[in-house]
């Protein structure tokens, strides 16, 4: 799973040159309808009553791990479009991206529509 450039320098300067990295206290998943790149970017979904979502991870094994629960977003009070992403970010808004993928399959959003990743769904990979 793509990792973000500012993910990937503050993980090399903390492995390699002793410069300490704190990683955030809580992350937060994201929806996007156009995917991000490893410098940012994206279109993330806004508006209809969206809103990025705490999300918890188990402790990596073998490279991965995935949501110890239930990521709820709030039910759409209006189209959502097309989501095709989803993100890990070290914040409520704006802040940094951590991780992102696409989803396996897009889903369009539309008004009384939940967006729901059960316990396990959301996996995140170390490549």
């Amino acid at each position: 799973m793509p990792k973000s450039t500012y993910l990937d320098n503050n993980m090399l300067a903390s492995a390699l040159t002793n410069t300490p990295f704190t990683p955030p206290v809580t992350v937060y998943c994201a929806l996007y309808t156009v995917i991000p790149t490893i410098s940012g970017g994206g279109t993330e979904v806004s508006g209809f009553s969206y809103a990025r979502q705490t999300v918890t991870f188990a402790a990596p094994s073998a490279g991965q791990t995935s949501n110890t629960g239930t990521v709820s977003f709030p039910i759409a009070s209006g189209s959502w479009g097309t989501v095709v992403a989803f993100a890990i970010l070290d914040s409520l808004s704006g802040g940094n991206l951590l991780y992102f993928s696409s989803l396996s399959a897009s889903r369009t959003v539309l008004v009384n529509d939940q967006v729901v990743f059960p316990t396990g769904q959301l996996i995140v990979t170390e490549s």
